[in-house]
């Protein structure tokens, strides 16, 4: 009795830790998206012009650039200027040096000495954070393509079926393109747009009405003595 009291604790204890375990993983997941909502709500928004700038310009020269040439020949091509790049730096950094005699060593020193290694605390949670997500696809796909319920299915089934369409104009690169032009362009100028529009509509709350508006809404004024003086005949 005391054996299988202990071993019931004991499967209790372990069931509670992962279930605590389950939850700070669900509580680091939320954190995650929050942060990297927040991040990416900045840069579509442009609060700095020149991250947003940056970040767009280097991905639809990506996807121009992948619309063009194969994977391999992009990376290849990417990996090369980034090695031109720092070798002629590297060149021309010795080159003054030796000229002036002067001893500050290695440029890029600085970051070699940085730390680029990825924690295992960081990549376990960035694991649990996939894992979360991958596991909740899996389950609506399920759901769907088992056709738990008819009407979700017949859904995805008419999406599937426009997209076929889309995929006869559209080839995957191009729509990505128009949607990483359409991801930094819509948002700045609704963003302006509505606050235009809820300055225009705080102006006309603000200003009170005319005269011309009481004078011709009939129900602000009685009938005219000419009028009375009909009437009464």
């Amino acid at each position: 009795g005391i054996q299988e009291l202990t071993q019931h604790a004991s499967v209790g204890g372990a069931a509670c830790s992962q279930g605590a375990v389950d939850k700070g993983n669900v509580i680091c997941s939320r954190k995650f998206c929050r942060g990297t909502a927040a991040s990416v709500n900045d840069l579509i928004h442009w609060r700095d012009p020149k991250k947003s700038g940056v970040v767009f310009g280097l991905s639809l020269l990506l996807l121009l650039s992948l619309a063009a040439f194969s994977v391999i020949s992009v990376v290849s091509y990417m990996l090369l200027a980034l090695l031109c790049v720092t070798i002629t730096f590297r060149i021309y950094k010795s080159v003054v040096q030796a000229v002036q005699k002067s001893t500050e060593g290695h440029p890029f020193r600085e970051l070699i000495e940085k730390d680029v290694t990825i924690p295992p605390e960081t990549f376990r949670k960035h694991v649990d954070t996939s894992l979360t997500h991958i596991n909740r696809a899996l389950k609506q796909m399920s759901r769907l393509f088992l056709v738990e319920d008819l009407v979700d299915s017949l859904k995805l089934a008419v999406v599937m079926w426009m997209l076929t369409y889309v995929g006869a104009v559209f080839n995957g690169i191009t729509i990505l393109i128009l949607a990483d032009i359409l991801l930094f362009a819509v948002p700045p100028v609704y963003e302006k747009n509505k606050i235009d529009a809820v300055a225009v509509s705080s102006l006309d709350d603000s200003q009170p009405p005319s005269d011309t508006e009481g004078f011709l809404h009939p129900s602000s004024c009685g009938p005219s003595p000419a009028t009375e003086s009909m009437m009464s005949f």
